[in-house]
This record gives structure tokens, C-alpha cells and sequence, in this order.
């Protein structure tokens, strides 16, 4: 018989030997990180830790933007009759940032830096100052294209980042010149993606980031470690005006749209579903059986729009677009606008409580734009007045409701010290004139010739419908 206390001895040498076994395997697994993590730094930039080595790659690219607008100011009219004196003015200049984006000279900043100015100038980061050219500029997004002439020159220019595969976390750097005190450089991380509720533009789906971002910034780059584009700095949160930890930037895949279209052809056209929708509620997410709130529901379709053709109804709810989620309409909106007219748009689409597919092919809007206002010059109280047709196109580019219920035409401009400024004001739409629908501005030009002293008026203003007579 075996002796428990030699059995006990042999046990133990077992689990000694296969303890060291297992200590060996998992040194010689280890052994790599250890190594990686103990290395010698092999340059200065491993030893400092530093951004120095991308930001002086991506820095020339950075450009500051300068603009000027004439104001005249007011002479006393006598002093001109009589001591020929000028009519005086003030040159306003203002400054902000911009990112070269082809070596040719082509400059992205945006739309609110230049808006108004009637000259635009470049500075490079070496101090080189060049007159710009403006090739597009679009209130919708806030881009706005310059281009400089620098002969056969190459500049530096930085590429466009994927800001789909952004995420929230990832390490950034806000190049531009705030404040005026010269180019700088921010650190920081992407704080949110897909803001929708900033209010800065009409498409709003914005990178958010707290790397500081000031006045001065505006048209600056927000890049990635990669030295590429990820954005364009475009507002701050702040109550004081300086910079809080809370900038948004422009996402660099609807920036290169705008690009492209100022390159080729100068128009920058915005595809357009053809549907209006809501947030999904998390009421209504439970009704849908959804456990969470995602998406939009689908309240109207356009007749003959790209959705209507596609299939698309009321009460659908619109989870995700080429496979990212939408949580509003300023989403949706931004998502379609990012592809190229004539491309399809994957929507996917929960209908019945079954999920399926439906490619729409988005299309610019139909319709009247503002190259058809037509300036009403009879002997009435409408004398004066730009009118021109509702339609989806107008809608798109006046920030209008192309499903405002009911017809008429829409007042875009009036005519200082004409008749028509007593009655009418810029955005206005005319519903009816003497009892009579006004859909197009034939119409209203017919019912106009008649002529008359009294004028029974239907006007829709800031959306309250007002209705009366004038008499003259």
C-alpha cells in the first residue's frame, strides 16, 4: 500500500512542474508587449510625445481670409450740389480662416467669412498674399469656394477624410486664426457626431469637438492624426464669445461636395427626396415595437417626387439612410443632400412591423427658382412687387415649406418706394386677389390687367393667414 504522505509529495512536484509550464507559456506570449512597451524611443518626436510632425504637415495648408466691403456713407446733398463733394466711404474688413484643398490654389471657408464682401484676399501660412476669386458660395451649408491664381505652382493642399468612419473619441487638431493673433493649433477629441439642433445652418449634421475653437476659426480645418480633412470649423457654443469646449465643424463629405460643384460648374445643387417627416417619440417607438427612439415617420410625399416614384408612403418610418440612423428631418435632409443627383439613397424602411429596402434616386427639386422672380410694373397697389410661383425648388432655396398647403405666389422682394411697400413684405404668399386662387404668376398678371379701385386680398404671413380690402 502507497504510503499518503509520498502520494502527497508527487502531487505537489505535479503541480509544481505545471505551474512552471504554464508560467513559461505565458512569458513567451507576453514577452512581444513586454518588449514593445520597453522599447527605446528611435526619434525626438517619440521621445516628446508631439503633434509637431503632422502639424507642420498639415499647417501650410491652412490659409487666413481676409475680406473687405465698401459702406458708403451718407453726404448732405447740398454739399454735393454745392462744393462737389464725394460721396464717402468706409472699408470694413473682417478675417477668418480657410483650408487649401487642391494644390491649384482651390480654398474652402465659409459662406458667413465672405458673406457681403466685395474682395476677398489669401494669406498663405509663409506670408505670401494672394487676391482670391470666389468660385461658390451656398448660405445653405455655409461654404464658400475661393480660388487663387498661383500660376504652375503646387500648393500645399490637404485630402478629404471618410467623416462617416469618424468616431466619437477620436483624436483631432483645429488649425486657423482666431481672434487674429496668427495661425494656431488646438488639440482635442471628437466630442459628438450627427448634431442636428445647432442652428447654424439649414443642414445641420455637425462634428462636434472640444478642441478650442474661436472667433478667427470660422473656415479653419479640423483634421485627424492622418493629417487629413475631417471638417470645417464653423460655430462655437459660448455665452462669452470665447471658446467653451463645445465647436462644430462642418463634415468633410459635404464639404467635398461643395468643392466639386464649385470646380465644376460653379452650382451646387441639393438632391431632394420629396417627403416631409417627424422625430420618432419614444410613445411612438413603442407602438412601432421599436426599444429605442430611432428614425422618422414619414408624414408627407411629394407627388411624382423621387420618394413617391420610389414607393414611399405616409406612416412609413425611416430608420436609416445607406445604413446610418436618422433621428430627425435636418438628418435625413443632410444624409440625401450629400450624394450626387441621379444617385440612389438606400432608405431603410419599417412598414407593417417588417423592415425592407427602398432605393430612391434622389433628384434636384422641381420647379420655379429665383432666376424666374418677375417684377410686377402696372398701375396697382402690387406695383413694385418680385413675385414668383411656389414650387419645391423655391421652397428648397428660401428655406420655405414645400408642402404649405394650398397654392399661390410667393412675394420675394419689394421695391423701395413703390405702392407695393404699404401692402406687402418679402415672403409673403399671395393665396387669392378678388376671390380668384392665384397659382401662377399669369394668373395674377391677368387679374391685375382688369384693374380696379378695390382689391380683396388672401395673404399667408409668418404663417398666419390674414385677409382684407384695400381700397384706393
Amino acid at each position: 500500500m502507497t504510503d499518503p504522505r509520498t502520494m502527497t509529495k508527487h502531487v505537489s512536484k505535479l503541480l509544481a512542474f505545471a505551474s512552471l509550464a504554464v508560467l513559461m507559456a505565458l512569458t513567451v506570449a507576453l514577452a512581444p508587449m513586454f518588449a514593445q512597451a520597453q522599447q527605446v524611443p528611435q526619434s525626438q518626436e517619440q521621445i516628446s510625445l508631439s503633434f509637431a510632425p503632422l502639424v507642420r504637415q498639415a499647417s501650410p495648408a491652412v490659409v487666413n481670409v481676409y475680406t473687405a466691403k465698401v459702406a458708403t456713407a451718407r453726404v448732405n446733398t447740398m454739399e454735393q450740389l454745392l462744393f462737389g463733394v464725394p460721396a464717402q466711404g468706409t472699408v470694413q474688413n473682417s478675417l477668418g480662416s480657410g483650408v487649401i484643398v487642391a494644390p491649384d490654389g482651390v480654398i474652402i471657408t465659409n459662406n458667413h467669412v465672405i458673406q457681403g464682401a466685395d474682395s476677398f484676399r489669401v494669406v498663405l501660412s509663409d506670408r505670401r498674399e494672394y487676391e482670391a476669386e470666389l468660385l461658390l458660395a451656398d448660405a445653405r451649408t455655409d461654404l464658400a469656394v475661393l480660388k487663387i491664381d498661383v500660376g504652375t505652382e503646387k500648393l500645399p493642399s490637404l485630402p478629404f477624410a471618410d467623416s462617416r468612419t469618424v468616431q466619437v473619441g477620436d483624436l483631432v487638431l483645429a488649425i486657423g486664426n482666431p481672434f487674429g493673433v496668427g495661425q494656431t493649433v488646438t488639440n482635442g477629441i471628437i466630442s459628438a457626431t450627427a448634431r442636428t439642433d445647432v442652428g447654424v445652418s439649414d443642414y445641420s449634421f455637425f462634428l462636434q469637438t472640444d478642441a478650442a475653437v474661436n472667433p478667427g476659426n470660422s473656415g479653419g480645418a479640423l483634421i485627424n492624426t492622418k493629417g487629413e480633412l475631417v471638417g470645417v470649423n464653423t460655430a462655437i457654443f459660448s455665452r462669452s464669445g470665447g471658446s467653451v469646449g463645445i465647436g462644430f465643424a462642418i463634415p468633410s463629405e459635404m464639404v467635398k461636395r461643395v468643392v466639386d460643384a464649385a470646380v465644376n460648374g460653379g452650382t451646387f445643387v441639393r438632391p431632394w427626396l420629396g417627403l416631409a417627416a417627424q422625430a420618432v417619440s419614444f410613445d411612438i417607438a413603442k407602438t412601432q415595437g421599436l426599444t429605442r427612439p430611432v428614425g422618422v415617420i414619414v408624414t408627407e410625399v411629394y407627388p411624382d417626387g423621387p420618394s413617391a416614384k420610389a414607393g414611399l408612403r405616409r406612416g412609413d418610418l425611416v430608420t436609416a439612410i445607406d445604413d446610418r440612423e436618422v433621428f430627425d428631418e435636418k438628418g435625413l435632409k443632410f444624409l440625401a443632400a450629400v450624394r450626387k443627383p441621379g444617385e440612389l439613397a438606400k432608405l431603410t424602411v419599417l412598414r407593417g412591423g417588417k423592415t425592407q429596402t427602398i432605393n430612391v434616386r434622389v433628384q434636384p427639386p422641381p420647379g420655379a427658382t429665383e432666376a424666374d422672380v418677375v417684377l410686377l410694373t402696372d398701375s396697382t397697389i402690387f406695383n413694385g412687387a418680385r413675385v414668383i410661383e411656389l414650387s419645391p425648388r423655391l421652397a428648397e432655396e428660401n428655406g420655405l415649406d414645400p408642402f404649405s398647403k394650398g397654392s399661390g405666389i410667393y412675394v420675394h422682394s419689394v421695391t423701395r418706394g413703390t405702392v407695393s411697400r404699404n401692402y406687402f413684405q418679402p415672403g409673403d404668399i399671395i393665396r387669392a386677389v378678388n376671390g380668384k386662387q392665384t397659382k401662377t404668376v399669369k394668373e395674377l398678371e391677368g387679374i391685375l390687367k382688369k384693374g380696379g379701385r378695390s382689391w380683396d386680398l388672401e395673404i399667408e404671413r409668418n404663417g398666419r393667414t390674414i385677409k382684407g380690402t384695400v381700397k384706393t
